[in-house]
């Protein structure tokens, strides 16, 4: 049995009603090998492998066995252990039988020594211990030497397999400006290897990459942050390599390592801010009420809801009220728009303030008062050249049908509203059915007869007259004459 290995053996008597049995095991006291005994009969061998308290010794042939289990992965046809009757006395007249799993494939038993040899290498993985069953037969009598008897080979692990990652890819988000410590993910990996077995499947894991931003716990896999303040805003994602090592990371042992794909999902720690500290607009006098003016935009680093923000005007409330400003729900941009009309004669030139709010300020990250931002806008109103006014849209006049050729009928009268007050030039129109009956001066206005009147041909006229500032709009009059 070896160097240092003492063997015992004791017999127990056990009875049931009209049963008796008689069993002899061999067993190992510590730094020998433990002799398995499993006697058919079930209960009986169930009690002796416990070490029954009523054990008793008393020679009696039974089972020796020697060694059971075999190292995976070993290509060598190895004798891996025997077992014997103690009835056998080296003259060959027991025979031994194998039977069970594995039997004639992977192992093979000497029928003349009980001797077990493994035929081809084994993997632990692939299957882990093999039940046989032994049986020794008298060769001359053709008798059991000894009941059957089961016993187990077990294959004993060798470090043949790295471990593996599962549940890949790993993909995680945490808050930017997240505390440190905070827990990003956890990553876990498996060895096919024996846990029961030395360290061979005992892990550790290592950050490759990824520091000094994030570490990992050895023995959990779980990631955590290691630097305060990571901002979004300056870097969004980070790539984290983690090991693991079988051999609690010794030297000789198996590793593999997998990508942790970390995002930094956005918080409001960012407020709006005008890249201009004025903006400058032009707009025509005549421009309708509705009109955009312009746009003007605050930029905030966040994004999504902590991005959006609200303008408004402020100061003087006639300045502003000439305006308003809408946030384009979109783009974010503040779109100025007239509110009543212009005169450029009466004012020339509007300035106030615009202010960019954050609408869901964050106190955690800043101030309240550092969630806005002011601006000016200047609005200069520009210059229409506008069309003459007549002082009034009609002209009625009455005249004496015999008055002589040149008796002046009215004279009308335009203005220039623009802040050049331009000459206007006076003309009839063409069209009109007076045109050949009176006459304009293109000066002032003044209308006169040009040719014989007469009631009972025509007891009125009507003419349009026409105001020019270098060729504008047209205006009517009405002459009734009588």
């Amino acid at each position: 049995m070896g160097a240092g290995k003492e063997m015992h053996a004791r017999t127990v008597k056990m009875s049931t009603p009209g049963v008796l049995a008689v069993v002899t095991v061999f067993y190992m006291i510590p730094g020998g090998l433990l002799s398995d005994i499993r006697d058919t009969r079930g209960l009986e061998g169930q009690l002796l492998a416990q070490g029954s308290s009523d054990l008793h010794h008393r020679p009696k042939r039974g089972w020796i066995w020697k060694q059971l289990f075999v190292q995976e992965e070993d290509p060598i046809s190895r004798i891996i252990g025997q077992v014997k009757s103690d009835s056998d006395q080296g003259e060959f007249t027991i025979q031994y039988i194998l039977s069970g799993e594995g039997a004639g494939d992977v192992f093979e038993m000497d029928e003349y020594s009980g001797e077990i040899r493994t035929l081809k290498k084994l993997d632990r993985e692939e299957k882990a211990f093999y039940v046989l069953q032994a049986q020794a037969i008298n060769r001359r009598t053709n008798e059991p030497a000894e009941p059957q008897s089961e016993f187990i080979i077990k294959v004993q692990d060798i470090n043949d397999n790295a471990p593996q990652f599962l549940n890949e890819p790993y993909v995680s988000s945490i808050p930017e400006m997240s505390p440190v410590g905070t827990i990003v993910a956890q990553v876990t990996a498996t060895d096919a290897d024996d846990p029961m077995f030395g360290n061979n499947a005992k892990l550790i894991y290592s950050i490759l990459q990824g520091e000094p931003y994030f570490s990992v716990q050895p023995k959990t896999g779980i990631i955590v942050t290691s630097w305060a303040n990571m901002d979004r805003e300056a870097r969004e994602e980070y790539l984290v390599v983690v090991q693991v090592k079988d051999m609690l990371g010794l030297s000789g042992g198996y590793s593999s390592s997998t990508t942790v794909t970390i995002s930094l999902s956005d918080v409001n720690d960012n407020g709006p801010t005008f890249q201009q500290h004025q903006y400058t607009f032009v707009l025509p006098e005549n421009s309708a009420v509705g009109t955009t003016v312009g746009s003007i935009m605050a930029d905030d680093g966040d994004i999504g809801i902590n991005a959006r923000m609200t303008y408004r005007l402020k100061d003087d409330l006639r300045e502003s009220s000439t305006f308003i400003i809408e946030t384009h729900p979109e783009t974010q941009e503040g779109v100025l728009l007239l509110a009543k009309p212009l005169d450029y004669e009466s004012k020339r030139q509007y300035a106030m303030d615009a202010e960019a709010i954050n609408d869901h300020p964050d106190t955690r990250f800043l101030t309240l008062d550092e969630f806005s931002d002011r601006t000016k806008l200047k609005i200069f109103v520009e210059d229409v050249d506008e069309p003459p006014v007549f002082f009034s849209a009609l002209y009625p006049w009455k005249v004496p049908e015999n008055a002589a050729v040149g008796t002046v009928v009215g004279t009308v009268s335009a203005r220039d509203t623009d802040a050049v007050n331009n000459p206007i030039r006076y003309s009839i129109v063409k069209k009109t059915d007076a045109t050949n009956t009176f006459k304009i001066d293109p000066n002032n206005g003044t209308i006169a007869i040009a040719r014989s009147l007469d009631r009972e041909t025509s007891d009125w006229h009507n003419m349009s007259v026409e105001a020019k500032e270098i060729s504008k709009d047209f205006f009517l009059i009405w002459i009734l004459l009588i």
